[in-house]
């Protein structure tokens, strides 16, 4: 079979996107090697986590010629069509959201990956322009798909109250972590990985774009309830949102105990995992929440918020708390501190909890799904 793939986040995006996009061609293409597989993108760019995909005989990247080369980013809206029908793609994955302006025309099968409503959710958080592109290209993705992938099933139930696409064309698979996290880092590397970054000896740890809806807010409060040789440490992109958390470490003397590290080299995340004593994730809304994976995978208790979909990452044994309620959080990072033998259990259950986003389960329901359209 030859299935097709819109890879532009693949290749240009290091973070959310990008790695889901990176991690499903990754394992059906070394799981399943009878198929071929098409990776579409506006650019060929240099990115060391596609080495190992661009080395498999059953990958073919396709890039815009000609003329098309001078509009990169239309061709992937309507160029690729063209190449699709040529080349007999039997099913077209959207990974990203969206699917190309008239691919429907080409006689194959579509799939299209849905990962989250924030910008409905939570509008004021994006320009009007951004929302209005953001929701035709959602609504027409969605209009035109044979099947839906959403990656949680706080997602389904946002796309079929938002756009009302029935229940029936809408499958939940759930996403994976990279390898790298399932390794156990040797004690000597993660000591070099602490002096690297002047990590503190026990801290917490928090990870994703420092922005609003993330809530790291509420974990800087917290800090005042917890003993004060427990430090914060939050790896992301700094936005505005900031400016407010400057302001609040500043005016409660907190600074020599919450650390903002940006641009940490990927490999080198594994270790902050293993090394935090907890892992904090008091999002407001998430898709599904991978850093919460990537944590217990890692073997580091989590506590993280209700409301979204958290609770499908974590599972029974991580504990979720109000994202509104700094002294609750408090109160539960002690009682785990505090108690060696809770904070094993939360480890050995959250690792065989995240055993159900094994690669082989992943690969397996994508590949029905792609089988059920083309029968």
């Amino acid at each position: 079979m030859k299935i097709g793939f819109d890879a532009k986040r693949a290749i240009q995006n290091n973070t959310g996107l990008g790695n889901y996009s990176r991690l499903v061609i990754d394992i059906l293409s070394r799981l399943y090697e009878e198929n071929s597989f098409w990776l579409y993108a506006p650019k060929n760019m240099e990115n060391p986590r596609l080495n190992v995909i661009r080395t498999r005989k059953n990958v073919r990247f396709i890039f815009p010629q000609g003329v098309w080369k001078r509009f990169s980013s239309v061709w992937r809206i309507y160029g690729v069509n063209k190449n699709i029908k040529k080349k007999q793609i039997a099913v077209f994955h959207g990974l990203s959201n969206e699917l190309p302006v008239g691919i429907k025309r080409c006689s194959v099968s579509l799939v299209v990956t849905i990962h989250d409503l924030i910008f409905l959710r939570y509008p004021k958080l994006y320009k009007p322009v951004d929302r209005w592109i953001y929701k035709r290209k959602f609504r027409h993705a969605c209009r035109v798909a044979d099947k839906i992938i959403a990656i949680s099933e706080c997602t389904k139930r946002e796309i079929i109250s938002y756009f009302g696409v029935t229940a029936e064309k809408i499958a939940v698979i759930y996403q994976g972590c990279h390898p790298n996290f399932k390794q156990i880092i040797a004690s000597s590397a993660k000591e070099d990985v602490a002096r690297k970054y002047a990590l503190p000896e026990r801290f917490l740890l928090c990870v994703g774009t420092i922005e609003e809806r993330k809530n790291l807010l509420l974990i800087v409060k917290a800090l005042r309830y917890i003993d004060a040789d427990i430090h914060l440490i939050a790896v992301g992109r700094k936005t505005r949102y900031q400016i407010q958390l400057d302001k609040y470490i500043a005016g409660h003397n907190l600074s020599k105990r919450v650390h903002f590290l940006q641009n940490v080299l990927f490999d080198d995340l594994p270790a902050f995992y293993q090394l935090a004593q907890i892992f904090i994730y008091p999002s407001r809304y998430e898709g599904f929440g991978i850093p919460i994976i990537e944590a217990l995978t890692s073997g580091t208790p989590v506590v993280a918020a209700k409301g979204s979909c958290l609770e499908e990452a974590g599972g029974e044994n991580t504990v979720y708390i109000n994202p509104d309620n700094e002294k609750e959080l408090a109160d539960n990072i002690n009682r785990i501190l505090n108690n060696a033998e809770l904070s094993q259990q939360m480890t050995e259950h959250g690792k065989q909890y995240v055993e159900r986003f094994s690669d082989e389960r992943i690969a397996k329901e994508l590949m029905s799904v792609y089988k059920s359209l083309i029968v």
